[in-house]
Formats: C-alpha cells, structure tokens, sequence
C-alpha cells in the first residue's frame, strides 16, 4: 500500500490544472502609510532596544516612522494624481521611475535634515542637540526606504495604458 502524496508534491502540482496567478492587492493608500509607519518603529525600535540605544529606540517612532509614513503619503498621492496616474509613471521602466523618485525624495529629506540640524540652531533661539544631528540621515534613510517601497508596491498594481 503507497502513502497518500501530499497535496503540494512536485506530482500533484505538475499533473493538477494550473490556476492562474493571484492578481495583487489593489492599492490603498491608507495601508501603505500605516504600513510605512509601523514597519520602521518596530524594526528600528526593537534594535534600539536590544541593543541599549534608548535614543534610537525613541527615534524609531518619531523621526524615522514618522518620515516613513509622511513620504509614503506624499509619493502615495503623487503617484496616485486623483486616481489617473501621470502616463509616463505607466510607462517608465519599473527601476527608472523608482530612481527618479528615490532621489528626489531623498533630496528633499536631506535638504530639511540639513536645515533642521544646521540651519535652525544657527539663526532660531532653538538649541542644537544630538536629537537634531540624527535627522541629517534619519530622514534620508527613511524617505529612501520609503519612496522604494511605495513605488514598488504601487507600480505592481498598475497597468500600463495601450499605446
């Protein structure tokens, strides 16, 4: 007597009919901001954690989620453009168009960090402390993350228009 084949053995899945893949989820924005929010708190806050960085622990849930979810949203909508998107973000090679904007987002989060760090302390009677040093790369490093993956996650939803 042969024992029953498992249901995902090589066999089965070979002989079985093929399904036809899972279309992605629709893309929602709320959803990636929650998500561009709580994914770099938890990592960053953990790290922070384990390892003794209270300020980085902190961090986590301020400067860097925080970032993450305001950048998610910003190129969330712009991709968006009130539900018609721009054509050439249909079709503009996946990797180009996420170059694009990956350097603009960081360009403009390095630019605040900087006037943040540098700037306000010098001309405000705002204090430079070690907590402002940290957005210099805390808000680059997470518009980065964040333009990637909103990027990505968008562009795998859409189609591109007929030519």
């Amino acid at each position: 007597m042969t024992a029953p084949k498992h249901r995902t053995s090589p066999d089965r899945a070979a002989s079985g009919p093929s399904r036809p893949p899972r279309p992605p989820r629709p893309f929602t924005l709320w959803r990636e901001v929650l998500t561009a929010y709580a994914a770099p708190a938890l990592t960053a806050g953990a790290a922070g954690v384990v390892t003794g960085q209270r300020e980085l622990a902190v961090a986590a849930c301020t400067s860097i989620a925080g970032t993450s979810a305001v950048v998610a949203f910003l190129v969330g909508t712009w991709l968006r453009h009130g539900g018609r998107p721009r054509r050439w973000t249909l079709t503009a090679p996946r990797g180009v168009l996420t170059a694009v904007l990956v350097i603009s987002a960081v360009a403009a989060a390095a630019l605040l960090g900087w006037f943040t760090a540098q700037w306000l302390p010098a001309h405000t009677p705002f204090p430079a402390t070690p907590w402002l040093e940290r957005l210099r790369v805390d808000l680059p490093v997470s518009a980065a993350l964040a333009t990637t993956i909103v990027t990505l996650r968008w562009r795998s939803t859409t189609t591109a228009p007929p030519a």
